[in-house]
């Protein structure tokens, strides 16, 4: 039980990035579509929770500590090395997009110089990396349990104080930018963006289990916790619509409309979520070409950390954008391919 909690933690780390934590994804991906948004909730913690349990599976199954041996397993050696190369490519992008975020977070939360929240980002996530895998895992689930009861505070808080009908609500949600054209594709589209993204963490920390049972209910058990943390945002933000309306970062808005030192607290989960991802992207990348245990692989997390640091302040940021609706296609096609892998095995 404990050790699929603890895989279950780590996978909800990978997945409740900057962009969760704010608010900003489940605006655009859930809460834009008002009450069917529900629906889109729904869908998205099976999806997760599916997903999940089988990428875990295969990790332990193949005792990996790359993504380069699943996207293989899963899709065959041809397909599978377009999909190792896009991966790759996908986990350093996010990678200097998380530093990036911090920098952003710094000069609007804090008022500090961005290149001070960009440089604390990346010597934190240098220094993680030199721990071994298991306390790496232990790290990116540190925070989770922090995040779920603070988003429960900010909910309840929400709705006790909210000014708007629930017809009210619903006018001024459907009005904000969606992500997708209705609900179902905003959570299809959710899930799989994550999944592109998470594939690789997923399977290395599916590959520290005990058994291949207690992988596969840490997978079941990160889709469950993700549902919640998607429900309580969506309530916030639904609740206190008229306050977010528009902002960049609408959760850290909320708490701070709803007292300072909450505001201080959500702030501090912000920079932590965006901790917790940038660990598990950038060691995702480093272990595609090098093991942790080579010689070598302390000195190239330090070169790509500075070459991280670098990349985000000349763009870099932009081309993530752009790169994020390729991840959506990628996504999909790495469902589809976990699909017939637990269909095949069914059989």
């Amino acid at each position: 039980m404990k050790d699929s909690l603890r895989i279950g933690l780590a996978f909800v780390g990978l997945v409740v990035g900057g962009g969760f934590a704010s608010g900003q994804e489940m605006m655009q991906f859930f809460t834009s579509f008002g009450l069917y948004s529900l629906f889109g909730i729904l869908l998205a913690t099976v999806g997760f929770a599916f997903l999940g349990m089988n990428l875990a599976q295969i990790g332990y199954r193949l005792s990996t500590t790359s993504h380069k041996e699943v996207v293989h397993f899963l899709s065959g050696r041809t397909i599978g090395t377009v999909f190792d190369i896009f991966i790759t490519i996908f986990l350093f992008c996010i990678t200097v997009a998380m530093f990036a975020g911090t920098a952003s977070a710094f000069r609007q939360v804090l008022g500090f110089d961005p290149v001070i929240g960009s440089a604390f980002m990346v010597i934190i996530t240098v220094l993680t990396l030199m721990l071994n895998i298991k306390s790496i895992i232990n790290v990116i689930a540190l925070a989770i349990p922090y995040l779920v009861g603070l988003m429960l505070i900010i909910s309840v808080f929400s709705i006790l104080t909210t000014d708007l009908s629930l017809a009210e609500q619903t006018i001024i949600a459907e009005q904000q930018r969606s992500a997708a054209p209705n609900w179902l594709m905003g959570a299809l589209l959710y899930v799989s963006y994550n999944i592109a993204s998470g594939v690789a963490m997923m399977t290395v920390i599916g590959s520290t289990a005990t058994s291949k049972r207690k992988a596969g209910w840490g997978g079941i058990f990160g889709g469950l916790i993700l549902g919640v943390l998607i429900l309580l945002v969506n309530i916030a933000l639904f609740a206190k619509i008229d306050v977010v309306a528009g902002k960049d970062m609408p959760i850290v808005e909320i708490a701070f409309n709803l007292h300072p030192i909450l505001g201080i607290l959500m702030s501090f989960a912000l920079l932590a979520m965006i901790y917790s991802t940038s660990v598990g992207m950038m060691y995702s990348f480093i272990v595609r070409f090098i093991s942790p245990k080579d010689k070598i692989y302390r000195p190239t997390v330090i070169f790509f950390g500075i070459l991280g640091f670098l990349a985000s302040f000349i763009g870099f940021t932009t081309l993530v954008g752009q790169v994020y609706s390729l991840m959506g296609y990628l996504g999909f096609a790495i469902i589809v391919a976990v699909l017939i892998t637990w269909a095949n095995k069914r059989n």
